[in-house]
């Protein structure tokens, strides 16, 4: 619809500026001119509406990942705030923008092709790093990512988003001392809400993975404390209690979980496992 559309007003454009050239038959001056305003209102209006619907497009997007029930993930929820960027003559802050809209919809090749291409444009530009490295993240490639975060941590110590990137990367990959490191480092610096959250609730992934269970305890209920709506902290705590041998705090553990938001995905895995174990099965240690 969009391609006949375009193909339509360029038909116009181009039939308007035919005649123009040939010159105009005496009387025709007011009517042509009549024909350009309303080509530039219609064209106007169409835009208007196009941004509209892509407005509306990122809430099916929104919708579709509300209903991958079947694996949530553990990674950062990429922040849906847009990027500051100015005007450029080389034309960098286009891709910048372009790469975000790409990473909010989930589209992270795309994000990643645009951003690639800004920091050509723009090389060292920590924006764009960051943005690249939160495409790459969420693709899973993340060596690259890593390569990017430390790039932008780099030129901003106290980037804590960065930070607790990086510190999800790592456990990962499951270099627990670096992890510990960063997300550490994270909660010293207390710059940012989101990065503090995170860095509690991944260490106390990383003391999961350790099978420090008290230690990974600690932290879940410091980021429940921080953040309630974070069901996935209820679903590892469960895990955790569970595997400290605290039935019984695990099982109320994941009847919160279910309870602050049946509808979420880690919510029904909370009343999954729950199912699980009342039929004698166990929670799985991955």
């Amino acid at each position: 619809m969009a391609d006949e559309s375009l193909a339509g007003f360029k038909a116009k454009y181009a039939d308007i500026d035919r005649r123009l050239d040939e010159g105009l038959p005496e009387g025709e001056s007011a009517s042509v001119k009549a024909e350009i305003i309303g080509l530039f209102k219609t064209v106007e209006q169409t835009v208007a509406d196009l941004a509209a619907l892509k407005e509306e497009i990122r809430a099916l997007v929104d919708k579709w990942k509300a209903q991958q029930a079947a694996a949530p993930s553990l990674a950062p929820q990429f922040s849906g705030d847009k990027p500051v960027v100015h005007a450029d003559h080389i034309g960098a802050s286009t891709f910048i923008e372009k790469g975000w809209s790409r990473l909010s919809l989930g589209d992270y090749d795309g994000a990643e092709t645009a951003l690639k291409r800004a920091i050509e444009l723009s090389p060292g530009d920590p924006q764009s790093e960051a943005l690249l490295g939160w495409a790459q993240m969420l693709n899973e490639k993340y060596d690259e990512a890593l390569a990017n975060f430390q790039k932008v941590l780099m030129r901003e110590p106290s980037n804590a988003l960065a930070r607790i990137n990086v510190g999800y990367i790592c456990l990962k990959k499951r270099t627990f001392g670096e992890a510990i490191e960063h997300l550490s480092k994270a909660i010293r610096l207390d710059n940012d809400k989101k990065a503090t959250l995170y860095a509690h609730f991944y260490l106390g992934l990383v003391y999961l993975e350790r099978e420090m269970y008290e230690d990974a305890e600690n932290f879940f209920q410091k980021t429940l404390l921080l953040g309630p709506n974070l069901i996935e902290a209820y679903y590892e705590m469960g895990r955790a209690y569970w595997f400290n041998e605290q039935k019984d705090e695990a099982l109320d553990t994941w009847k919160r979980g279910f309870a602050a938001n049946k509808f979420n995905p880690w919510g029904k895995r909370c009343a999954e496992l729950l199912k699980t174990v009342e039929e004698g099965g166990e929670p799985s240690r991955t």
